[in-house]
């Protein structure tokens, strides 16, 4: 059985065109070709990006982030009642207003004191500054890193310029050393993202980013076995111009370096448009759309490698109604935080802050003092001070 479905999943047919068999891409006079079992090192090649990942982030972002003014968030002191922490660990973390009253009568506490706790758990389980810090950090020194590394591997090939010679000679295109080790990071660095998503910190469109990363390795697994290396090394590129951009946004917006923050986030809305909008779809998916049929028939492989990027595009185009939600309220002066954070955590923490200082107040009045205590510390003008928070600019997390 085994035997006939791995048949079946390497029929020529499937992966090649109809004239073409894998018996055309056996390595002969010195051209090597892409095969399938090149591929097997990028799972080892996954877990030592997570160890350098780990050595990185603490040894280099850690005093990067300190420099910079970062610290470690310290985390309040709680009394965890066992009753509530078995039910936020096993069963719920934002329970339903029934299940908050049948906690209450078995913990002995009030409902008020059941939703506070709660709230303070899940504000306790935010992530920090720092680990945002670190996380991003990582990923813009590799994406920078593998942009420059693709500029030098395609700089002075032909397909770079004219997209009508990534079809040139296909499938008999023998494989370059930098389209190899290109190929072997971007697929071991996306494998990497994919075994640290469950300490990552979790955003809104997690489930989008989790298709992405499984539709990239995919697709660069399939452009591999069926030899579309070069219009593979082109995507791989168009994609990493606007990442470095987005994780320096991100870098220095954790640093609250406000104006390159902002300038560094304008800029990559600009480059993201440019090339996940533009050059994606109208120069890449048109070369693997039109171009193909006319040196052979349309096959199986054609058409499963454009329904991919077709994929990625409507996931271009979801971030980009984001992108354009964040400079809408950017122009407008509104912007407080990145469109892809989680409300609920927001919500936790101010609600949080609203009752402690609630909290606060009942303290001072039950000592005797003035309501107008904090109006005489600032001054008769006082109350026209803005928020602290006002003048931060979170376009980024």
């Amino acid at each position: 059985m085994f035997d006939t479905l791995y048949e079946w999943f390497w029929w020529d047919k499937i992966w090649l065109p109809a004239e073409l068999s894998w018996a055309d891409l056996e390595d002969k006079d010195d051209l090597v070709y892409a095969k399938a079992s090149h591929l097997y090192v990028t799972v080892p090649y996954a877990f030592v990006f997570l160890l350098v990942r780990y050595v990185f982030e603490r040894w280099i972002a850690t005093p990067l982030a300190i420099s910079a003014g970062i610290k470690q968030r310290v985390r309040q002191k709680r009394w965890d009642p066992p009753i509530l922490e078995h039910y936020y660990t096993t069963q719920c973390r934002n329970p339903a207003q029934v299940d908050i009253n049948g906690l209450s009568k078995k913990s002995n506490l009030s409902v008020r004191q059941v939703e506070r706790w709660f709230r303070r758990r899940r504000r306790n389980d935010r992530p920090g500054v720092l680990k945002k810090f670190r996380e991003a950090s990582w990923r813009f020194v590799f994406y920078l890193f593998a942009f420059v590394g693709g500029i030098v591997a395609l700089y002075d090939k032909e397909w770079l310029y004219d997209t009508r010679e990534v079809w040139t000679g296909f499938p008999k295109q023998s494989m370059l050393e930098s389209q190899y080790w290109y190929y072997i990071l971007e697929m071991s660095f996306y494998g990497c993202l994919l075994f640290s998503v469950a300490f990552d910190v979790k955003r809104k469109d997690f489930k989008e980013q989790i298709i992405h990363h499984l539709a990239t390795l995919i697709l660069l697994s399939f452009s591999w076995c069926a030899n579309y290396i070069r219009v593979g090394t082109l995507v791989m590129l168009v994609h990493d111009a606007s990442d470095v951009l987005l994780e320096s946004a991100k870098l220095s917006n954790y640093a609250k370096w406000e104006n390159t923050c902002k300038t560094l986030f304008i800029l990559f809305a600009i480059v993201f448009m440019v090339t996940r909008l533009v050059i994606f779809p109208f120069w890449l998916i048109h070369c693997t759309w039109v171009y193909p049929v006319l040196h052979y028939p349309a096959f199986f492989g054609y058409y499963f490698f454009n329904v991919m990027l077709v994929v990625l595009l409507c996931l271009h185009i979801y971030w980009a109604y984001l992108i354009l939600c964040m400079i809408r309220k950017f122009i407008f002066g509104t912007l407080t935080r990145d469109e892809r954070s989680e409300n609920e955590e927001e919500d936790d923490e101010n609600s949080s802050q609203t009752e402690d200082e609630g909290a606060q107040q009942q303290h001072k009045h039950a000592n005797g003092l003035a309501a107008g205590e904090k109006d005489d510390k600032n001054g008769c003008f006082g109350h026209l001070s803005p928020p602290k928070n006002m003048c931060r600019s979170k376009t980024v997390h």
